[in-house]
């Protein structure tokens, strides 16, 4: 831990203040954040990265439904941890009128909400957008949810898997002819936690214009058609219905997994002069080749092209084409695992293990923020993670309650 860190730790504990360590572009920004799992709290975790302060409400008694997802440390769970860095913790039964009103204490001071409950779940509890507007029209309110609010599948509950299966991603991921493949990661949920951030922020410009707020609307199934780039471009140009293909490019040649001495690497020679290039690397004339000196020739050769490329691949290892290739600035890479990503020296000088701090286990890494900004420091530490309710006295006490 650093010494930093713990002296604004001891900082908090004896004068009873927050302490935001991420100041940043949305700093004094008050979020009130009602989600759970996981693409309403990677949404807010990104809006504290960015300098907001987050309040986060949750259920008494059992809290964010994540607190019980391993795996975990000291029985608490590493999955709730990591996406609850920096924010301010208050259990509150929005269906009680003494929590109803600490509630709304909060909310008129608020920024932003963010919320993921079912659609329709807190129109019952009169805070619905349609409630609120009107009472607080500088208000942002952001809503994601597995269908959106419009559409005959509005009411339905989904999660992740759902929608990259209904989505059309599994269609396109794994091996031909394999069984259906879910990508490796909760990309539905992420997804959307991204769209959902990136909107908040075009509503927080367009309310310096205006000085109004707005509702905006996010669903998992929508984000997942938004990122389906090559795939529906084929469907709705050429009216084919694309498949897996492995790790394979589905309109660029070479651009995928090749076997070599040890393992696979991964070669990108996305246009002519890179394929030329790496052509070099290997000592073969393909780019003169009719079959191969187009990206069109070679999209129509690839299996013959593989064969030719595995057959000088075989000689070396992975590590050692990459230093040839990287020399030549030819993209390329190897197929890392987890631990190999993590600890890799670019992961470590791009800052993207953090870490934060929790009470009982004291310090906690995780992945850090992708987005760097030249007039705010990439912080190595995160601020706190909470406990359940951590924040009541400090949050009541604040606000006049």
């Amino acid at each position: 831990m650093s010494p930093l860190f713990v002296k604004l730790l001891a900082i908090e504990h004896y004068f009873g203040i927050k302490i935001n360590m991420n100041k940043g572009p949305l700093s004094g920004l008050l979020v009130l954040d009602l989600t759970r799992v996981l693409v309403g709290p990677y949404c807010t975790m990104i809006l504290s990265d960015l300098g907001a302060r987050v309040i986060k409400v949750e259920a008494p008694g059992v809290g964010d439904d994540s607190r019980g997802f391993g795996p975990f440390i000291e029985d608490q769970s590493a999955y709730f941890m990591s996406l609850n860095r920096n924010k301010e913790s208050i259990a509150l039964n929005l269906k009680i009128d003494e929590d109803k009103k600490i509630f709304e204490k909060i909310l008129a001071k608020a920024d932003i909400l963010v919320e993921n409950f079912k659609p329709g779940t807190l129109n019952k509890w009169g805070y619905g957008w349609d409630n609120l507007k009107d009472k607080y029209p500088k208000l942002i309110y952001a809503s994601a949810s597995g269908f959106g609010q419009t559409g005959p599948l509005k009411e339905l509950p989904a999660y992740d898997m759902v929608v990259q299966g209904m989505g059309g991603l599994m269609s396109v991921t794994g091996q031909p002819d394999s069984e259906p493949t879910r990508v490796g990661t909760s990309i539905g949920d992420i997804t959307a936690g991204l769209f959902t951030a990136i909107g908040i922020n075009a509503a927080l410009y367009d309310r310096q214009k205006t000085g109004k707020g707005m509702y905006i609307d996010v669903a998992m199934l929508d984000c997942q058609i938004a990122i389906l780039e090559n795939a529906i471009a084929r469907y709705l140009s050429k009216g084919e219905i694309p498949k897996p293909m492995g790790s394979r490019h589905p309109s660029i040649s070479p651009f995928e997994a090749f076997k070599t001495k040890d393992s696979y690497i991964i070669i990108a020679a996305g246009n002519d002069k890179l394929f030329e290039g790496m052509c070099k690397v290997f000592n073969l004339d393909l780019y003169n080749d009719e079959k191969f000196n187009t990206n069109a020739s070679r999209n129509k050769n690839i299996e013959e092209l593989k064969k030719i490329l595995e057959n000088k691949l075989k000689d070396k290892t992975t590590e050692q084409w990459c230093r040839v290739l990287e020399e030549k600035r030819i993209p390329c890479g190897p197929i890392n695992n987890i631990k190999e990503a993590v600890e890799s020296p670019q992961t470590k000088a791009r800052n993207m293990i953090v870490s934060a701090m929790h009470n009982k286990i004291g310090e906690f890494k995780m992945a850090g923020n992708p987005i760097k900004m030249s007039s705010y420091e990439d912080q190595i530490t995160r601020g706190e993670i909470p406990d359940l309710d951590q924040h009541r006295n400090k949050i009541l006490k604040e606000f006049d309650i």
